[in-house]
């Protein structure tokens, strides 16, 4: 149905001139603007100079209900669109823009064909005819709550991209960012503008693969049911910073076309990061103090007091180290009533347990020859009994011929890459030292692991120091 009136009066939103094909199609300049008219997502109508409507589309016939046939030709809005009382207003507001530069904007209660009202916003604006006078009146309308929700929408989209207190990245469907803003700039340790268009390979060193993986899956399956936490390593110029964020995804589509087109993802994001750290602390000290509480009743329960030794060293070792080392001082203990400690080049150490350097197992008691461990000066152990406290030693990064030579020298598996040297004291005396290693695939040991391995060793000398009482007796 045309949204314009084609004969009785001039088209009032274009020159008087005839209609002509516009092609090979035969689409003529009428038979276009009534379908670009119709195809508007607001309603639109006009008015000639007179006031007299001159032109009406589908979504205004959708909103109201009247049809462009029961409404082209209507002398003003009076007892069909608009209440008679308020139709002088209504109309006076209308064609005042006829005078006004720029558009004017109203919000009208209008009437349905039905009889009821719908408040409506309105934008409207002068139609200039050939010779640049007004020759009339458009307004496009559509339904306030429509209008506000758009409102919301635009505003919301602008808060998220300047002020949000967590980061917002639009990704496209290469993977790429294509906005971001200042919060997720700032975590990805560059700006705004430097960030686009990049890969994200470029901006993560770790987690760029599970990051993709999930990018991928919102643009082909749609959005995950709940947050997910991803640990990346974001590239920095002070190093790679580690760090955990818990993100959300949505799949982005153009709203003009029949079907859904990704346009790409919105990942939303938080740094969790210190509260992941004190969860995973947490949740080891309460590990470790359950296999603390687990080794003492185990340990309970052992006839000899070398066994119960084992018993403790084997549940420390439960998400702690690959390899554990038991060594006592030759001849039972040092004293050290002053506690300035002992020169480590007198002290001799024997071997009494270690863990299995093959398939693994239950420690093992060793030392019945009581042959002294060939430790060199300066090593990691006899350092520990010189200072009465813990020491850690770590090769590094290095090649792995050069890590089991180290390794070998200071007469340890060969595997070892870190270790951590805790001394054995009981009643005032030093027993001997508590040795834990661990491979190169895990991280060095740390002050919280100190003081896990000293609550051990103490248990250990307890142990021990029980055996040679017993021994003594």
């Amino acid at each position: 149905m045309s949204a314009s009136r084609r004969s009785g009066t001039t088209d009032e939103l274009g020159p008087d001139e005839p209609e002509r094909d516009g092609g090979p199609d035969g689409v003529g300049g009428s038979d276009l603007l009534a379908a670009l008219l119709d195809g508007m997502d607001a309603a639109l109508c006009a008015f000639d100079a007179d006031g007299v409507v001159t032109h009406w589309n589908r979504e205004a016939e959708r909103i109201l209900g009247w049809t462009a046939a029961e409404a082209v030709g209507r002398h003003g809005l009076a007892g069909w669109a608009v209440r008679r009382a308020d139709a002088e207003e209504v109309e006076g507001r209308l064609m005042s823009a006829m005078r006004a530069p720029g558009r004017q904007v109203n919000e009208f209660a209008l009437l349905t064909k039905e009889g009821g009202r719908v408040l409506v916003r309105t934008q409207s604006a002068a139609v200039r005819g050939p010779d640049g006078k007004p020759a009339g009146v458009y307004c496009a309308f559509s339904e306030v709550h429509a209008q506000i929700d758009l409102e919301r929408s635009i505003a919301l989209s602008e808060a998220l991209f300047e002020d949000a207190s967590w980061g917002v990245v639009l990704v496209d469907a290469d993977l790429r960012p294509a906005v971001v803003n200042s919060h997720a700039a700032r975590a990805l340790g560059t700006g705004r503008t430097a960030v686009l268009g990049r890969p994200l390979g470029e901006l993560l060193a770790q987690g760029v693969e599970e990051l993709e993986a999930a990018l991928t899956h919102v643009l082909a399956e749609g959005a995950p049911p709940a947050p997910a936490e991803i640990w990346v390593s974001v590239r920095t110029p002070e190093g790679n910073l580690r760090r955990c964020w818990r993100s959300g995804f949505l799949r982005l589509a153009s709203p003009l076309t029949e079907e859904p087109v990704p346009l790409g993802v919105g990942w939303l994001f938080q740094d969790v990061t210190e509260a992941k750290q004190i969860e995973q602390e947490a949740s080891l000290l309460r590990f470790r103090a359950q296999q603390l509480h687990r080794a003492a009743r185990a340990a309970a329960e052992c006839e000899d007091p070398r066994d119960a030794a084992t018993v403790h060293l084997d549940f420390a070792l439960a998400g702690f180290a690959d390899h554990a080392l038991v060594d006592r001082v030759a001849g039972g203990s040092l004293n050290d009533p002053d506690g300035a400690g002992v020169r480590a080049t007198a002290v001799r150490l024997v071997r009494v347990a270690a863990t299995p350097t093959g398939a693994p197992g239950p420690s093992l008691l060793t030392g019945a020859a009581g042959l002294p461990v060939r430790y060199g000066e300066g090593h990691p152990a006899l350092q520990c009994v010189e200072r009465i406290g813990s020491v850690r030693a770590s090769i590094g990064t290095v090649p792995p011929e050069q890590a089991r030579e180290w390794a070998r020298v200071r007469q340890w598996p060969t595997d070892a890459v870190h270790a951590l040297c805790a001394v054995l004291r009981s009643r005032g005396r030093t027993l001997g030292v508590v040795t834990f290693l661990r491979g190169a695939g895990r991280s060095q040991f740390e002050r919280s692991d100190s003081i896990y391995a000293e609550d051990v060793a103490v248990r250990i000398a307890a142990a021990l120091d029980l055996a040679g009482a017993a021994g003594e007796k």
